[in-house]
């Protein structure tokens, strides 16, 4: 879709200085001649709260500091991209985008991907493999005494000694890679006001005389005590309280002490009051990664949604498509972190467990400024979260949750002291309804079929849970619900950490009797994966059996990807069980996943007579006739 229509209807209201600059001529434009922070993305740059350097960016200039973004920096020429705002006072940010910029540019498979959601017109060749690392290496080439700080996903998730599946091998934390001077991890409001406040104290102090320009902040002036970083120690004693784990020269001999730190990694992430962790790296030098911030409050978490974003791609961007931005243009974020903890995801570990929800108020606000959009239609396209209900859901006794370690509240089965309540979540619904100006809400994110399931003590609760399904179905569906049983064995259910199968099945039939019962016609879309980490050939011959049995023709499926930081990828480059440190069986080789994903397809003609083959090859012939009937042909 073109944008022309988009920046037409805006002329009049936006100017070029309402986005952060990208140029030194915009840069002019403000009266600039210098700046505190360069942020460098990996991303295009919308100026909306879903994408992380508009966030930071939005921040920083909110705490008074002159701040610019240069997105998708040219790496292969002269550097100019890197070289054309010049040194910052304080440093230079980077994030890779909104992506691990691996699972963006290459599949499952490890073919190259077709497009780039996040770049204008969906091109490809636009940022380079591992932009954190790339990009930190040009800067601190260019800069050598300006420090540079890693956020964003990539960095995040690739904090300490990880398992890279597009080069299969073990990599040390990615400061060892990039020769980056300090590394926030998380969703990092919190941190990076605290790290420039207390830089703007430190350059204050030392700005003396007549001379009232402030002193250039050097790497030898960043701390290194503040909550949710990670840096590199020269010399570092270990206290009673940190937490040692095993020295990355030792996981690299050792695949079991790999699978053994992720535990611990795990488990800390997932603390309200965590511990410091060290890994040495070598003989020389140590990570120590701070224990993070606790969760934002509702202020906090309203303040970042609230700064002035024209929700906009730059002007730059004009009559290009960004398909990120088209997907998200007409949604909102009502809640931040999820506290499912599947096996596969990696949410938990960059967000946060615990829910932090957003206030009534700045929801509306958020609202109201969608509808006045151009091509707002009246339907915003989803009202959610990572998600969809766990709205303003905590712990009943909080104190209780401060003390405990578990990666998920609703596995293996719902924490007794969990809150379920959808009630907010139904005053949030009806209450952005009834504004004139909206036609329809609708519910774009995933929605946890097991919460609605749950029967709390508290029938007010239950009753609220069988309000808010009839509600969603009836209201808020456009046409198709994603869920996501991901599987139909529970013993590879138990492994992602997801509900018994029977639990979707439930669910299955509630929303076919709704859709009856409201003269509706809508499809409920299941999303699978296959080739997880205790999956085999016959569990997948059986799903196909299932699925066809219920009707499905299997659309939103996936091959399982080992990303950083999650214990599905963990298990599958081990072979161990983080938790119990137990076997696990994965497919590994091309092979071997293909065989496990034909089991989706096995409607299409021209998969049939190798599925056929295969189920005699493992020995389940008796699932041919249930596949394809007595009469194949």
């Amino acid at each position: 879709m073109s944008l022309d229509f988009h920046y037409l209807c805006h002329m009049n209201t936006y100017q070029l200085t309402d986005w952060l600059p990208t140029t030194r001529k915009e840069m002019e434009l403000r009266g600039w001649e210098e700046l505190d922070v360069i942020l460098f993305s990996g991303d295009a740059y919308v100026d909306h709260p879903s994408f992380g350097a508009a966030v930071i960016g939005r921040l920083l200039e909110a705490e008074g500091l002159r701040v610019a973004i240069v997105p998708q920096p040219n790496w292969r020429d002269d550097l100019r991209d890197f070289k054309k705002l010049g040194r910052p006072r304080l440093f230079f940010g980077i994030s890779a985008g909104c992506m691990d910029s691996m699972v963006n540019k290459y599949t499952a498979n490890k073919r190259l991907r077709s497009e780039d959601a996040y770049t204008p017109d969906g091109r490809p060749d636009m940022r380079p493999e591992y932009p954190s690392v790339v990009y930190a290496q040009i800067l601190k080439k260019l800069y050598p005494d300006v420090p540079v700080v890693l956020g964003g996903i990539e960095a995040s998730l690739r904090r300490l000694t990880h398992y890279d599946y597009w080069e299969d091998r073990l990599r040390p934390g990615i400061l060892c890679d990039s020769g980056a001077d300090l590394l926030i991890y998380g969703m990092g409001e919190k941190p990076i006001v605290e790290l420039v406040n207390r830089l703007k104290e430190k350059r204050s102090r030392e700005t003396v005389g007549p001379d009232t320009s402030a002193p250039y902040i050097t790497c030898a002036d960043l701390p290194h005590d503040i909550p949710q970083t990670v840096w590199m120690a020269a010399d570092i004693q270990a206290t009673q309280e940190d937490i040692e784990l095993y020295s990355h020269p030792e996981c690299l001999k050792d695949k079991k002490k790999q699978a053994a730190n992720f535990r611990r990694i795990e488990e800390e992430s997932n603390r309200y009051q965590a511990s410091r962790i060290l890994q040495r790296v070598d003989a020389q030098h140590t990570l120590v990664v701070n224990p993070p911030y606790p969760p934002l409050t509702e202020k906090e978490l309203d303040h970042s949604f609230d700064l002035p974003y024209t929700r906009l791609p730059h002007p730059k961007y004009k009559n290009k498509r960004i398909p990120a931005f088209e997907m998200i243009r007409f949604s909102v974020n009502i809640h931040r972190g999820c506290f499912g903890g599947c096996a596969f995801c990696t949410i938990s570990a960059h967000q946060g467990k615990f829910i932090v929800s957003r206030s009534r108020e700045s929801i509306l606000r958020e609202v109201k400024q969608v509808t006045r959009m151009p091509e707002f239609k009246g339907y915003l396209s989803d009202l959610g979260g990572p998600s969809a209900n766990m709205y303003r859901m905590q712990g009943k006794d909080t104190t209780l949750c401060q003390r405990c370690k578990r990666p998920s509240c609703i596995h293996p089965k719902i924490c007794p002291n969990l809150h379920t309540d959808h009630r907010p979540l139904l005053d949030i619904y009806r209450a952005v309804d009834a504004l004139p100006e909206i036609k329809k809400s609708f519910i774009g994110s995933g929605v946890r079929y097991d919460l609605l399931l749950h029967r709390s003590q508290d029938a007010q609760t239950n009753q609220a849970a069988a309000e808010y399904t009839r509600e969603l179905i009836a209201r808020h569906v456009s046409g198709r619900l994603k869920v996501a049983p991901e599987h139909t064995s529970d013993r590879v259910l138990e492994l992602m950490r997801k509900p018994p199968f029977r639990q979707f099945v439930e669910f299955r039939r509630i929303f076919d009797r709704i859709n009856r019962e409201e003269g509706l016609r809508q499809q409920l879309i299941p999303y699978f994966i296959s080739s997880h980490p205790g999956c085999t050939e016959e569990d997948m011959a059986e799903l196909a059996v299932l699925t066809r049995q219920m009707d499905f023709h299997l659309e939103q499926v996936q091959d399982f990807t080992p990303t950083p930081m999650t214990v599905a990828t963990e298990a599958w480059y081990t072979g161990f069980h983080p938790y119990t440190l137990k076997p696990v069986y994965s497919a590994r080789t091309p092979k071997e996943k293909l065989a496990q994903r034909q089991f989706f397809f096995w409607y299409k003609p021209e998969e049939r007579q190798r599925i056929i083959r295969e189920l005699h090859h493992i020995g389940r012939a008796d699932l041919i006739d249930k596949l394809y009937g007595k009469k194949r042909g």
